[in-house]
């Protein structure tokens, strides 16, 4: 690899990340929360001023050269350094608002990487520091990497190994010839739908900060809240659904809905076996989970159906948000719940999880070998949308999936060891791995907190929380020697 490329990116991603830090002084003037501006002042000028002198050092040390023919392994080296440089500098503004450093940390992670895993017990703070928390998440959502390379020429010219670095699902999507414009074009769709929903929960009585905060959330499907209680805390059916219109949106296939929307094609819809999926399982389980409820409590209503429906979407797409404690439901509805949790939602959303695409083809693949057991000479191929999926593809996802399962059951057994509790260790390591944040059980579950947690164990799915919001594949190279050979 060449350090040159990998240090170019780093300083252009402190010197934007800095011009970031700097939005929520506005919030902070709105609210005249003066003490809140300090924070990001000097977060954002510590970035800046860092990028700017590593440009120094670049320039003066080493060659300079256009990322015109950056590899594979350095667009996925620059998204992994990028992702780590974003959760470091999104966590430093919580220093100033009392937080301890491994607190800071785990709070800057989870947001920027959209889990939305949170170590509050209170919720006295400023307004602006609930901005911050929601507003890292919409960053983090769509992808620090696809804004970049939407807005700086820098990123833009190795734009594609980048682009596919950050969402390296089962199949490149790109809906223009030109990355820049795929990446601007999902970043339209993303802002209009985050409009249209600060627009609908303002209609609904939602104040508007609260509408800002919650929306960014819910698009990113990242979960954080201003309100303590979540979304049940506006006890509303009207804007339970709106979040459940909009974090279904969220796990669909981003560049799928904009072909829609844009060409007017719902057909597309009905075509893709994604798509039929995720619908499919969402009304499976939100119905069966509604049966459970219905035989397990002494009535049922609207309400009932609602949060059901809410749950599994949430949960779904890696979102988090509650409108009611599942913690209390039946042993069998929790179950259910962990389908929907491992299935995850869509390639090519902003959720988490190991994307029904995978799971699809994996079906598929293991399809073709149960024909070929019968009819050795058969030739089988897989498709997906009349598309062949190639023999790469198939080893690579399969590689993804034993090694996030391989991961989930050693942080699983370390957690459970370290805080003698198994449901923390299994729900927690699921969650924050899937970047969905609230788990199980009353201390890390809808209404819990990570605070009390031991250090070594945020540290633990602080890891997650990285290695799930990369999708396993910048990580997995890093165990490669090869990986480790640099040039000037």
């Amino acid at each position: 690899m060449r350090l040159k490329y990998l240090l170019n990116a780093v300083a252009l991603t402190l010197i934007y990340i800095g011009l970031v830090t700097f939005v929520p002084i506005i919030i902070a003037l709105v609210f005249k929360e003066y003490n809140s501006v300090l924070p990001f002042v000097l977060t954002g000028v510590f970035s800046v001023i860092s990028g700017f002198f590593l440009k120094l050092i670049i320039n003066k040390f080493l060659t300079q050269d256009k990322m015109t023919d950056i590899k594979k392994s350095e667009g996925l080296t620059i998204v992994m350094l990028c992702w780590l440089i974003f959760s470091v500098i999104a966590s430093i503004p919580f220093l100033f608002f009392g937080f301890s450093p491994e607190n800071a940390f785990f709070e800057g992670i989870s947001g920027a990487t959209a889990t939305g895993a949170t170590i509050l017990t209170s919720f006295d703070y400023p307004n602006t520091m609930f901005f911050w928390r929601s507003f890292i998440q919409w960053i983090g959502g769509m992808g620090i990497i696809v804004l970049f390379i939407a807005v700086l020429p820098q990123f833009a010219i190795a734009g594609r190994q980048m682009f596919f670095a950050k969402a390296p699902g089962p199949t490149e999507d790109k809906l223009t010839p030109r990355i820049k414009n795929t990446a601007t074009a999902l970043w339209v769709l993303y802002i209009v739908l985050t409009i249209i929903q600060i627009t609908l929960f303002m209609y609904f009585k939602m104040p508007w900060f609260d509408a800002l905060c919650n929306t960014f959330s819910t698009i990113s499907s990242g979960g954080f809240s201003n309100n303590p209680n979540s979304i049940m805390g506006y006890n509303s059916l009207a804007i339970n659904w709106v979040t459940i219109v909009f974090m279904f949106f969220a796990g669909c296939n981003l560049a799928l809905i904009y072909r829609v929307l844009s060409g007017f094609k719902l057909n597309l819809i009905w075509k893709n076996e994604e798509f039929k999926i995720y619908i499919v399982t969402i009304i499976f389980v939100s119905l069966a989970i509604f049966g459970v409820q219905y035989l397990n409590l002494n009535h049922v209503n609207f309400k009932t159906f609602t949060d059901s429906i809410f749950t599994v979407i949430s949960i779904m797409t890696s979102t988090g948000f509650q409108s009611c404690d599942y913690s209390n439901w039946a042993l069998s509805a929790q179950i259910l719940l962990l389908i929907v949790i491992i299935c995850g939602s869509s390639a090519g959303s902003t959720g988490g999880g190991i994307k029904i695409m995978r799971f699809l083809i994996i079906l598929k693949y293991l399809k073709r070998e149960l024909i070929k057991m019968l009819h050795p000479n058969a030739v089988a191929t897989i498709k997906v949308d009349n598309k062949t999926v190639s023999n790469e593809i198939i080893s690579q996802i399969i590689t993804f999936v034993l090694f996030f399962f391989g991961i989930f059951l050693i942080n699983a057994m370390i957690v459970s060891i370290i805080e003698n509790n198994f449901i923390i260790g299994f729900s927690g390591s699921i969650a924050t791995l899937n970047v969905i944040g609230p788990a199980f059980g009353h201390t890390i579950g809808p209404s819990g907190s990570y605070a009390s947690l031991n250090p070594i164990t945020k540290f633990i799915f602080m890891f997650n929380m990285i290695v799930g919001r990369l999708e396993l594949v910048p990580f997995l190279i890093l165990l490669n020697k090869d990986y480790w050979v640099f040039k000037k």
